[in-house]
């Protein structure tokens, strides 16, 4: 791999490759760009393939998080960081202890937290190490399930979407396609049920969908891959990523798109794509960044109130960047990154003076 060909590209400041002899650990430190203040996020364990395909992710969703970060309006940079490994077998207490001296090494330039493969215990005993992490219980000082602060954040972006389409963001009556019951989808189907949303949903979990059902019998289910055809006002994905695609963008029967699932497209095109199709794309980066959010009011200690207030801001945010693809003629996923850019030479420019 050409590895400081990919960094220089992709605008990359350092990569920290850290093993542990006492326990095997393998794990990456991708820090992407702390213009806006110390890099931020969470740990996957995973066990690649190979060697390349754990830099490629680690550096590819490092990137992400700088752009979640400079959107949510946060003064955190972009980092991520993996464990290279099985989460069914492979964990211990020494392995995470032996990670968070790694991360307790850079001294606050990285923060970290759970991910794909990790779970909170983990992270409990990462405490013993390091304080650089987030997204911890309540016991421990953390905002507890980020699920809920995700998907109020999405019901916002919802409306958003709503108001932009039809003047009024008021859900009453509209028809919202959710897909994925877990741990945001729930919760955003009680915020739409309690506006009076005619919801249709599915997920591929039976014990999700259960439980949804058995709260509100009045729900309508339909098979995961008739969820593309349902004929909605908004269609909201809160699943897996890369749905957007050249096979399901045709048969899309919706006005708006705002959801919890990252990478929602799957390719950069497929932005093109939708708006040619007259589909509103709520950036998914910007939709879903509540738990990122609660994350980072957690670093300067959790306060429950202060942070859903920032995650209400998804929504104003939403119709800045709605506006300003009007404006400039752009789609909605580009006029988000224009923003995001904007913002991250602003704030560097600002903080470029000596103060003392």
């Amino acid at each position: 791999m050409k590895i400081f060909e990919i960094m220089a590209k992709e605008g990359h400041e350092q990569l920290f490759f850290n093993y542990d002899r006492t326990t095997g650990l393998k794990s990456l430190i991708a820090i992407h760009d702390t213009r806006l203040g110390p890099a931020l996020g969470g740990c996957r364990m995973w066990n690649y393939d190979t060697e390349e395909e754990a830099v490629l992710d680690v550096l590819r969703l490092s990137k992400g998080m700088t752009f979640k970060s400079a959107a949510a309006g946060v003064d955190y940079g972009g980092g991520k960081s993996l464990i290279w490994g099985n989460p069914a077998t492979d964990k211990s207490e020494a392995l995470f202890r032996a990670f968070a001296r790694y991360v307790e090494a850079l001294k606050g330039r990285f923060s970290t937290g759970t991910d794909v493969g990790t779970t909170y215990n983990d992270f409990i005993v990462a405490l013993k190490e390091t304080k650089y992490v987030g997204a911890l219980p309540a016991e421990y000082g953390g905002g507890g399930n980020s699920g809920i602060i995700t998907a109020y954040g999405i019901w916002k972006a919802i409306k958003a979407v709503a108001f932009e389409l039809f003047g009024d963001d008021s859900l009453s009556g509209r028809t919202i396609a959710v897909q994925g019951l877990g741990k945001v989808g729930f919760h955003l189907v009680e915020h739409l049920m309690e506006e009076g949303a005619k919801i249709v949903a599915c997920d591929i979990n039976p014990d999700y969908i259960k439980a949804v059902v058995e709260k509100y019998p009045q729900i309508k289910i339909v098979d995961t891959q008739d969820i593309y055809d349902v004929e909605c006002d908004v269609f909201s994905p809160n699943a897996l990523g890369a749905i957007f695609n050249d096979q399901t963008i045709p048969r899309l029967k919706c006005k708006g798109i705002a959801g919890a699932a990252n990478n929602q497209l799957a390719e950069t095109r497929h932005d093109k794509a939708l708006a040619a199709k007259g589909i509103l794309y709520a950036p998914d980066y910007v939709a879903n960044a509540g738990g990122l959010i609660q994350v980072c009011d957690e670093l300067d200690g959790y306060i429950k109130e202060r942070a859903f207030r920032k995650a209400a801001a998804i929504y104003d945010r939403l119709l800045d960047i709605f506006a300003r693809a009007r404006k400039d003629g752009v789609t909605t996923d580009e006029a988000a990154n224009r923003m995001v850019e904007q913002r991250l030479q602003e704030i560097s420019s600002v903080r470029r003076n000596y103060i003392g």
